[in-house]
């Protein structure tokens, strides 16, 4: 076991080549003429007010779309290591499984950064539930998003109602609120159902719940659009 000068020594040269490692990034990015700022580190994420999580999604959101990307400059060799023992992730995504919603790069974050659930149709099942409680609970989240995202192939699927083999149709009983909420419209479906999501994580879980009476966590619904990048929230 290292005494703890030693721990202090090792912690400054991880310190120094994270700083190098941005540096050189900033320098390539600046060469190529792109304006870039790292965001402020996350440590002690747990310890951002549920608004100023859900601010670091949203600003992470407006480098992706405006390919800007940050996270590229973390050493992830460090972020490994410093992850092996613990996660301190300050929000938790409930998104679809498309493979076109890359959650981290959407939001600009990487390694401990978002606790990320994913199934098709972005639905809350007891699984999910018990997932993002354990987020809750244990991992100290701040905020927690419903993201949908445009020409969402399992609630267009839904709408249609077509029969489809093996144990997809099992996914239409979940769309059928939202489907009926649309009035026909796959958008409005689409940002109808990431609410409906949202709104039964919201009440369907006590863990969830009593965060929200407490104050310690937000819960919010939104849609991605694959054509634009830009999480729009809802």
């Amino acid at each position: 076991m290292k005494n703890n000068e030693g721990a202090q020594t090792d912690f400054g040269r991880r310190q120094f080549i994270f700083s190098a490692a941005s540096g050189a990034a900033l320098g390539v990015a600046a060469q190529a003429g792109i304006e870039l700022a790292l965001p402020a580190r996350l440590e002690a994420q747990t310890n951002l007010s549920p608004d100023a999580a859900l601010n670091e999604l949203m600003e992470g959101n407006k480098r992706f779309d405006a390919n800007q990307l940050t996270s590229i400059a973390h050493d992830l060799a460090i972020l490994k290591e410093n992850t092996i023992e613990k996660q301190e992730p300050f929000a938790a995504v409930l998104a679809c499984a498309d493979s076109r919603v890359p959650v981290e790069l959407v939001f600009d974050q990487t390694i401990g950064h978002i606790f990320v659930t994913r199934v098709a149709g972005n639905l809350v099942t007891p699984e999910i539930i018990a997932s993002l409680e354990y987020s809750v609970a244990v991992l100290g989240i701040k905020v927690l998003l419903v993201i949908g995202h445009s020409n969402c192939g399992a609630v267009k699927a839904a709408m249609k109602a077509d029969a489809v083999p093996g144990q997809i149709s099992s996914l239409y009983q979940h769309l059928r609120p939202a489907v009926a909420q649309s009035g026909g419209s796959l958008a409005k479906a689409i940002e109808a159902n990431a609410q409906i999501q949202a709104d039964l994580l919201r009440t369907s879980s006590t863990v969830i719940r009593d965060a929200l009476k407490a104050g310690t966590l937000t819960v919010k619904s939104g849609v991605y659009d694959l054509g634009s990048g830009k999480v729009s929230l809802s």
